[in-house]
């Protein structure tokens, strides 16, 4: 049996990440605003146990965007639909903190985690889209390391809204007709370099004390934010050595920073490809392979580098080194990984295509699935993956087929071990700030 569990998020990601997933002849080509898809997939993954469902988002699309970024729920609103028909997994949403008022923020989060019963998570974005200020009645977009700096000060402020209500603030006495301890609701009056919010916040504190917060970036400015602040960690790697490498710094960072690095899982995203024999599931990916096309390969590859436009190049030249400026100013993780292709010499059709339908880690048999989560887990590659469905059905055949093996194996629950996201990943309850300066000074 072993003592380390592993952790498995889905993504609800409607028609799915590519530009031509929806084009395949199971497709629910209406599944990025169909409720009913959503549902199934939240039930059929609470069904396998996994920790969390999670809600990726932009706030920026143009004609070149993937089908699913084009047309698709808002994360919460959706979330809170999916809270109504699930009844523990967890309910993580991506919301970002460059084009979002941090006391609605904090307001929505917690509502969504009172409806959930405990069971929400915020994945905390800067956005990288130059577009997305537009949107906003902004005339610029902020540079990379101003947004991790406005990060950084935005989560406190929420934190510090959900901290409004000491978790006894409501006493709700029929008897003396005291609804309120009004020594128990607190003021933030936070003014800094870009926020000024006065509070309380209008909602109380959840049964888990405060959404669980998730992070994804792999550039220093990301992984530093990421050890300060993120209980979970979404990242990718290319192989397992690099994967230890990202898993060894994060844990080193957090333990300097005065954390637990037991509790601050690291979870890269994966695409699972099972079949019956290994000859079945190298079919399969060869099926998925099989539905893309250089032009969507390369709307793909602009998306790291601010939705740049790379069919206006030669196909079979060299990457264009000029673009790296545009990755450095958007998503520095994603355009890095491409740039160290064009390193090796590879052509920007030959990295287009690559990239589109990457084949990954695990591809095969589910025995051989199980071994390969098995040996990240073991080696300390990862804390568990962030998994979306790579050809319609495959979560259901990873359900019935890869999770019990996992559960046999002693790493993976064989159910809930309790009612709360926070529960689930066995993370404590955030202690109140106000109730533990109340608790100090009543010892001092």
């Amino acid at each position: 049996m072993s003592q380390r569990q592993l952790r498995l998020g889905f993504i609800l990601h409607g028609v799915g990440p590519g530009w031509d997933d929806w084009r395949h002849p199971d497709a629910v080509v209406d599944a990025s605003t169909n409720f009913g898809f959503y549902k199934r997939q939240a039930q059929s993954a609470e069904r396998g146990k996994f920790d969390y469902l999670f809600v990726a988002d932009s706030v920026s699309i143009n004609a070149r965007s993937s089908p699913h970024y084009l047309n698709r729920f808002e994360p919460l609103t959706i979330l809170s639909a999916v809270a109504a028909v699930t009844e523990r997994i967890g309910l993580v949403g991506t919301a970002t903190v460059s084009y979002t008022e941090p006391y609605n923020l904090a307001r929505q989060f917690a509502s969504l985690d009172h409806i959930s019963g405990g069971r929400a998570g915020w994945n905390v974005v800067t956005s990288w889209l130059e577009g997305s200020a537009a949107n906003f009645g902004k005339d610029e977009h902020l540079a990379h390391d101003t947004r991790y700096r406005l990060a950084e000060e935005y989560l406190d402020v929420v934190k510090g809204l959900w901290d409004s209500w000491e978790d006894d603030a409501l006493v709700r006495d029929k008897a003396t007709g005291q609804f309120l301890d009004p020594d128990k609701l607190h003021e933030l009056n936070h003014k800094g370099e870009f926020l000024k919010v006065k509070g309380p916040l209008n909602i109380s504190r959840s049964r888990q004390g405060q959404p669980v917060i998730f992070q994804a970036g792999s550039s220093e400015d990301g992984r530093a934010f990421a050890a300060r602040q993120a209980e979970a960690i979404f990242t990718h790697q290319e192989t397992i050595e690099e994967a230890q490498a990202f898993y060894a710094d994060i844990k080193a960072r957090a333990r300097g920073y005065g954390r637990d690095p037991d509790g601050v899982f690291i979870l890269p995203g994966g695409r699972v490809i099972v079949g019956s024999s290994e000859a079945e599931a190298e079919a399969k990916y060869r099926e998925l392979a099989e539905l893309g096309n250089l032009e969507n390969a390369l709307r793909s590859l602009g998306r790291g580098f601010n939705d740049h436009n790379f069919s206006v190049y030669d196909p079979d030249g060299p990457f264009p080194h000029a673009v790296a400026a545009e990755g450095i100013k958007s998503n520095q993780s994603q355009s890095a990984r491409v740039l160290a292709l064009a390193a090796q010499g590879l052509t920007l059709r030959e990295i287009a295509l690559r990239l589109a339908t990457p084949r990954g880690h695990f591809v095969g048999t589910p025995e051989q699935i199980a071994d390969r989560f098995q040996h990240w887990l073991e080696s300390r590659a990862a804390d568990g993956f962030n998994l979306f469905e790579s050809l319609p059905g495959q979560l259901d055949i990873f359900v019935d087929e890869v999770v019990p093996i996992l559960q046999k194996r002693g790493i993976y629950k064989t159910d809930y071990p309790g009612e709360t996201f926070r529960d689930t990943l066995g993370l404590p309850v955030p202690v109140n700030r106000h109730t533990a300066a109340r608790a100090a000074r009543t010892a001092a």
